[in-house]
């Protein structure tokens, strides 16, 4: 998971929204797992997942689905989501929010072009993300 300082419910969002626009039916299940993990609702997981521009969330999560929306569809975000981002966030986690949609971008690509396939167990096996301890939480170090 690509670590940075949007709020891990941000995270989701935007993660679910590049694999509704790139179709990527793994890294969607996965997500929507884990989306519901953090705080994400069925309410906000429909509508990410149906609404061709999203309107119907909050402006911050709108604005998260639309810099998704536009970097995988387009590649290029347009000047007024930049300017939009940049004030709500400032230049670094700005940075941060593309990165991450351009990372889950890749992922997604890779994902569908080598056809991984879904699994049926749940992928939190009743766990949340916070719950789970990760190799580098065990030695001390973060």
């Amino acid at each position: 998971m690509l670590s940075t300082t949007l709020d891990a419910r941000g995270r989701e969002i935007a993660v679910l929204r590049v694999a509704h626009a790139t179709n990527a039916c793994y890294e969607w299940a996965q997500h929507e797992q884990l989306g519901r993990s953090v705080g994400v609702t069925e309410a906000e997981i429909d509508a990410i997942g149906s609404e061709e521009r999203v309107s119907s969330l909050d402006d911050e999560c709108n604005l998260i689905c639309r810099v998704a929306d536009e970097v995988s569809r387009d590649v290029r975000l347009s000047d007024a989501a930049l300017e939009q981002i940049m004030d709500r966030y400032g230049a670094g986690e700005a940075t941060e929010l593309i990165l991450l949609v351009s990372y889950y971008n890749m992922v997604s690509r890779f994902l569908e072009s080598t056809r991984v396939e879904l699994v049926e167990e749940p992928l939190l096996g009743g766990q949340t993300v916070s719950s789970i301890r990760r190799p580098r939480d065990e030695r001390g170090a973060r």
